[in-house]
């Protein structure tokens, strides 16, 4: 090589060190801001228990888990989950989301969930089960409700063993029978429920048979009874876990908060609607005001 060459390429390369040197590899310049510290009394990792709809199932464009825009953990902007608002008042959260949910979950495999929970070290952990207890077949197949309370209990002591000082917020499951209320005359929805979607609820939507309309109300006392469980089970964990109270219960739930494939999952208005009540009922947020 020409000395004249190695001359420049050399200048080129000490250059280059020159810049790297003073470079953080952002491409700005400038080194990036350290993590917010986190907030006194403010969580700073969450994590969510549940089923479909805490995965955010159909919220998407098809029939699928769709974990960022649950109403618990989601990072889309589409859907003010509590980890959203958590993030408003706490920074120090951004990122630290666990969606521990499950398609299909029942009670049963709540402890499994709770687990997953531990090892992540959560400081608060939301949890909503429930449905597919009540949908996972006929009346016959419902669980019982001494069995859903034993197994939400066995999650519940998961979480207080493994994860003594986090926080636990348990929500009531929605009102199942209101969708079967506000579709059983809509074509497309009674077309979408067809031999799929939670029979001992929606199988045969549009008969006013007596052994219908006694499976219609038994499958709506079950659920209630489930959520009265729910409650005192919290209330049984003790003074770090909160209950909703019933307000996702409350819920109305119309066509237009139900996603368009299956009319039965909540999309992300559901998702929304759900979140603005969990968050009121979390207490989060007077306890951001009281931080500062």
């Amino acid at each position: 090589m020409p000395r004249r060459w190695t001359a420049a390429v050399t200048a080129v390369l000490a250059a280059f060190a020159l810049a790297c040197e003073g470079s953080d590899g952002g491409g700005g310049g400038q080194p990036d801001p350290p993590p917010p510290p986190p907030r006194p009394g403010l969580p700073d990792s969450i994590a969510a228990l549940g089923d479909s709809i805490t995965a955010g199932f159909g919220s998407c464009l098809i029939l699928a888990a769709c974990q960022r825009n649950s109403w618990s953990t989601g990072e889309s902007s589409r859907v003010e989950s509590i980890y959203r608002q958590l993030r408003e008042v706490n920074p120090a959260i951004r990122g630290r989301t666990h969606n521990e949910a499950v398609n299909g979950a029942r009670a049963s495999g709540l402890a499994s969930q709770a687990a997953a929970a531990v090892r992540a070290r959560a400081e608060y952990v939301t949890v909503l089960i429930g449905a597919n207890d009540a949908c996972r077949g006929g009346i016959e197949d419902m669980t019982g409700v001494t069995a859903f309370r034993a197994d939400v209990d066995r999650g519940l002591a998961t979480l207080k063993k493994g994860l003594p000082r986090a926080r636990v917020l348990v929500v009531s499951i929605p009102n199942l029978y209101r969708v079967w209320e506000v579709g059983h005359e809509d074509t497309r929805a009674v077309r979408a429920w067809r031999g799929r979607t939670c029979p001992a609820l929606l199988a045969n939507p549009t008969s006013t048979e007596p052994a219908d309309r006694t499976r219609r109300s038994t499958f709506r006392a079950r659920v209630d009874a489930y959520n009265e469980q729910l409650a005192a089970a919290c209330k049984a964990y003790g003074s770090r876990c909160r209950y909703d109270g019933g307000a996702a219960h409350r819920v109305r739930f119309g066509l237009d908060r139900l996603n368009r494939l299956d009319y039965f999952h909540p999309n992300v208005a559901g998702q929304n609607e759900l979140a603005r009540v969990a968050w009121r009922a979390s207490g989060l947020a007077s306890q951001a005001r009281r931080a500062d």
